[in-house]
């Protein structure tokens, strides 16, 4: 037992350590940041005009330009920033607090587990490393998704504002008192933020450093190439509520066409683990041989990995990204 004990603190180290930093390799996080770089990037500058005044076009190539750098000066996100984009009201101390305490609780469940002091200092260096991060990565996703939902109600509320005669900046304050979070809070913040002196298309720009999603992006490009060159808000803002909703649209639909493939994985990585536990219950000392003898414990390892690097190849090809 001490043995099954060792082998599953193990796995679910090395499991948190591969969940951190193979998962947005995986998923396509780091694809799908890049896409959207690209998507960003500006055309090279065209030639200058014979006019002095800048035109629509120059407006709007110095707009994403600025976007541009804007994100790539955000490639390496303080921790600060990663604990707000998770929705947490937590301080650095209080992270590496709770850091510290679940590295101490798992070294402590090495040490009780009997698989000595060296086990329980990897395993407790291992959680304190990974877990809190996991969990900031789950909430951070966990909130992108639900201002997801409401984003799209949000816009038209600005759209139906906007064309009843309202001010931008009184449609926005609509949004925090009318939509769900965490929408509500991230629209505060940019009326707050506006208040304090801050333009109001710089201020719905940092509308992406809080929720790094190309919906967010989107939004902040239209309100301030529109707050810099003119034109008809509310057209580009109900264009843009178009454009969110055939997104979501068709998010939900990659999600239906993948289900059948993501349960077949699933039922496939789980099927081992499953004859495993069964072939232990009616017939212990026939299984046992994979943890008593040398040979058996060799040939666990190396169907974990397998099992781990099939999953993992499984996941790579039902992860669709658009």
């Amino acid at each position: 037992m001490e043995t099954i004990a060792l082998f599953f603190l193990a796995s679910a180290a090395v499991g948190g350590v591969a969940w951190v930093f193979v998962y947005p390799i995986m998923s396509g996080e780091r694809k799908a940041e890049l896409r959207m770089a690209n998507v960003a990037k500006s055309e090279p500058a065209a030639r200058a005009s014979r006019t002095p005044q800048k035109s629509r076009r120059d407006v709007v190539e110095n707009s994403l330009k600025e976007f541009e750098e804007r994100r790539k000066k955000s490639k390496h996100i303080p921790l600060s920033v990663r604990i707000v984009r998770a929705g947490l009201s937590w301080s650095k101390r209080q992270f590496f607090i709770v850091s510290a305490m679940i590295g101490a609780v798992m070294f402590m469940l090495g040490l009780l587990s009997g698989a000595g002091p060296i086990v329980g200092v990897v395993l407790g260096v291992g959680s304190a490393l990974t877990v809190p991060r996991w969990l900031l990565s789950f909430l951070k996703k966990r909130r992108e998704n639900r201002f997801l939902e409401s984003f799209p109600d949000a816009v038209d509320i600005i759209v139906r504002g906007v064309k009843a005669g309202l001010p931008l900046l009184d449609c926005l304050k609509m949004i925090t008192t009318e939509s769900p979070e965490p929408t509500r809070s991230e629209f505060r913040a940019i009326v707050e933020t506006q208040a304090i002196g801050m333009p109001l298309g710089e201020a719905c720009g940092k509308l992406y450093e809080h929720m790094p999603l190309p919906e967010a992006n989107f939004f902040g490009i239209v309100v301030s190439i529109q707050q810099r060159s003119g034109g008809n808000l509310a057209e580009a803002l109900g264009n843009l509520s178009r454009v969110l909703r055939d997104r979501k649209k068709m998010k939900a639909k990659i999600q239906a066409m993948s289900q059948e493939a993501k349960a077949s994985a699933a039922i496939i990585g789980a099927l081992p683990i499953a004859v495993m536990t069964l072939v232990y219950i009616t017939s212990p000392n026939y299984i046992s041989l994979l943890w008593t003898e040398p040979f058996g414990r060799v040939m666990l390892a190396a169907s974990v990995m397998w099992m781990s690097m099939g999953v993992m190849v499984m996941k790579k090809m039902i992860n669709f990204d658009f």
